[in-house]
């Protein structure tokens, strides 16, 4: 298959279709910009997301409180600081468990939909046989969402209306940055259960404060995870490198260090930010805030030289 650059969306192999329907991209994302860009790095927080269609909420055999299992809480805000230090932050204002924009466009599991899927569907993935495609069959917990099968035309209007406004949004920030800079740098946003849920490769286990994913060196150049390991380190934090998370499909996309592209993704142990039975902020949040305000300093300072000749 043709590989198209990070900048491109949506990829290749993606079936023609028609525009939007949506009218305005604010609806369903919010870009935050500095006065002025002055570092060539770019966050992303696609799981923070928590506007829940009222049609989806009635739709759902799980309430409110458990539909929320599968944010990535507030770690938006945890990385708030990301403008006034010189880089863009863009946010999904849709919650993860009506659509994923970690995920391919169309992985979808066919037992969810009342009628056959397109061939261009990836039905086989490992992410839609745990239930987590691009229109989630369940919660991080392992609950099923949905009470009644869907039509293939419900997905299909998710996908047009939230999930490709946002990656049309990214690759537009990081074109710019690119232009702007000569290369980029994108910090993808996340956070995680302090414990191993159901689907993952380490099911009850308990987790280090942070793992970061590089596709296994194949997303960025090795100096941005070796500056993010070492800040986190050196801040008191325990860290691990792609397991059990090594990047979703944000950080294959878009991590194309041949381009000078480079894609990393961050994974924070919600306990150590908040009460992950109420979903609610613990006072270490502030502390956190302030770390992750240092970690993307030190990222905004990398600079081409030190990532090219790592190359």
């Amino acid at each position: 298959m043709h590989m198209q650059s990070p900048f491109d969306f949506p990829p290749a192999d993606e079936p023609p279709t028609e525009p939007p329907a949506v009218e305005n991209d604010e609806q369903v994302i919010e870009i935050r910009l500095p006065p002025v860009q002055t570092l060539a790095l770019v966050l992303s927080s696609p799981h923070s997301g928590r506007d829940y269609p009222a049609d989806f909420v009635a739709g759902s055999q799980l309430s409110p409180h458990l539909l929320r299992g599968s944010e990535d809480c507030f770690v938006d805000e945890l990385f708030a600081d990301g403008p006034s230090l010189g880089a863009p932050l863009l946010r999904a204002l849709f919650p993860r468990a009506y659509v994923d924009p970690n995920r391919e466009p169309y992985e979808l599991d066919p037992a969810m939909f009342s009628e056959r899927l397109p061939s261009y569907v990836n039905t086989a993935s490992p992410r839609v046989a745990a239930g987590l495609g691009t229109v989630p069959r369940v919660v991080a917990s392992g609950a099923v969402i949905q009470r009644d099968k869907l039509d293939f035309a419900d997905a299909a209007a998710r996908i047009e209306c939230c999930y490709k406004p946002y990656h049309a949004a990214l690759a537009r920030l990081l074109r710019e940055t690119h232009r702007r800079f000569g290369h980029c740098l994108l910090l993808d946003c996340h956070s995680m259960p302090s414990v191993g849920g159901p689907t993952d490769k380490d099911p009850g286990r308990n987790r280090v404060d942070f793992v970061i994913g590089d596709r296994h060196g194949a997303s960025c150049a090795r100096p941005v995870a070796d500056a993010v390991e070492a800040t986190l380190r050196d801040l008191g934090y325990t860290v691990r490198r792609n397991l059990p998370y090594a990047g979703g499909f944000v950080t294959r996309h878009y991590g194309r260090p041949n381009e000078r592209c480079h894609a990393l993704q961050i994974e924070i142990n919600r306990a150590l930010y908040m009460d992950e039975a109420r979903l609610q902020r613990t006072d270490y949040f502030a502390t956190l805030a302030s770390h992750m305000r240092q970690l993307v300093a030190v990222l905004g300072g990398i600079g081409a030289d030190a990532l090219d000749a790592a190359a």
